[in-house]
């Protein structure tokens, strides 16, 4: 049974959350893997980014992300905030987590792709990203990542939990263009 957008970001725990993200970041380096320099670098007609430049992107995002998450859970820790290991997803993150995977979105200036890193700088930043994320982890289990929130330029404000949720979805997104640019240049 195939899941909904929906059920794939309502997750129960930090574990899933961080487990569904691992099986994203598999996904995007496994569509990565077998791919030429052409492949990487062709621009379709019709098209803003390259293959290259989407990971780029990726790259960016995930690094924004982690930094703001890193800001939120310092804050609930520095309140005292404790928390069970339970994810709080809104139902707005899910009803607006719906509502992006239907329409095409214009990132914002300062994450879009410049062209100056190759792919496996991009995937390097982000296993450097996945690292300082794996350090915060015990940080998301143990301090209410929910009560303090950083705005989202579609989202709104939403909270570290739901920061870290949107990171695997936003990859996820991107691995569906990446797909989508693949066959239009095989």
């Amino acid at each position: 049974m195939k899941r909904t957008r929906h059920e794939l970001m309502n997750y129960k725990t930090i574990d899933e959350i961080y487990d569904g993200n691992a099986k994203v970041r598999a996904r995007l380096k496994e569509v990565l893997a077998p791919l030429t320099e052409a492949q990487l670098s062709t621009l379709p007609d019709g098209e803003k980014w390259t293959v290259g430049q989407i990971v780029e992107h990726i790259a960016m995002v995930d690094e924004g992300s982690m930094k703001i998450c890193a800001k939120l859970l310092g804050k609930a820790q520095a309140a005292g905030r404790s928390a069970d290991g339970k994810a709080v997803i809104s139902d707005n993150f899910l009803q607006k987590g719906s509502e992006i995977a239907a329409i095409k979105v214009e990132a914002p200036a300062f994450v879009q792709p410049t062209g100056g890193s190759t792919v496996q700088e991009s995937l390097a930043k982000l296993d450097e990203s996945a690292i300082r994320l794996q350090q915060m982890r015990e940080l998301f289990v143990s301090f209410d990542g929910t009560e303090f929130k950083f705005p989202h330029p579609f989202f709104g404000d939403i909270s570290a939990q739901e920061w870290l949720t949107l990171k695997g979805g936003h990859e996820m997104r991107h691995i569906k263009q990446i797909e989508r640019l693949l066959q239009a240049i095989n």
